[in-house]
């Protein structure tokens, strides 16, 4: 019961879309209704105000980091093992990708997952930003630096972590990114993809 608990939780953190929640108190249109429809930090961008869209990705960053951490901090307190904190890294992400407060039309996880990452190892956390930084400085395209890094993300867990269960976590949720963003992937076979910046 105290782990089905822990992972409601951790799901309940996931479902707090700030690209919603800042966007509606900074008098911005819902990222839903415009752009690429997705409410994340690079739609929020093509408002034109950087500002709302970097408080976007710290937000959504920040939930998967808290909801991590705050695991790991409480398990030893309520009997628990450490995989409670893969667990809840497993419900914060899908309480983004599908928040029960917004219907279930969530963003598609990057912010959260590199918070997410930072929370289970700070070095793979920065592994992982670094690679989406390289690939989005010299493409200036968000969704396919957010596809490498998935798919390096699971590759630096295993060096980083060993080739146990917390790299199964982070390979399902790797996998779950790449599900998200099958949209761009038709996109960027077609030379459609918007670049960062651009508004929409």
């Amino acid at each position: 019961m105290t782990t089905l608990l822990f992972v409601i939780g951790a799901y309940l953190i996931g479902s707090l879309s700030f690209a919603v929640i800042v966007s509606k108190l900074m008098g911005l249109p819902d990222p839903r209704s415009f752009g690429s429809g997705n409410p994340g930090a690079t739609n929020v961008l093509r408002t034109g105000r950087k500002t709302a869209a970097a408080l976007t990705l710290l937000g959504d960053a920040l939930k998967g980091w808290v909801a991590v951490v705050l695991a790991r901090m409480l398990a030893p307190q309520f009997g628990l093992t450490e995989d409670i904190a893969l667990l809840c890294a497993l419900a914060v992400f899908a309480g983004h990708l599908y928040p029960v407060f917004f219907r279930f039309q969530g963003g598609k996880g990057v912010a959260t997952a590199l918070g997410v990452l930072v929370g289970l190892n700070p070095w793979l956390g920065l592994a992982c930003l670094a690679t989406w930084l390289f690939m989005a400085k010299v493409f200036r395209i968000s969704s396919l630096a957010a596809l490498v890094t998935a798919i390096l993300a699971p590759v630096y867990s295993g060096l980083l972590l060993g080739w146990g269960t917390a790299t199964v976590a982070v390979l399902v949720i790797a996998l779950l990114l790449v599900y998200r963003h099958k949209s761009n992937l038709i996109k960027l076979a077609n030379g459609e993809e918007g670049r960062i910046g651009a508004r929409s």
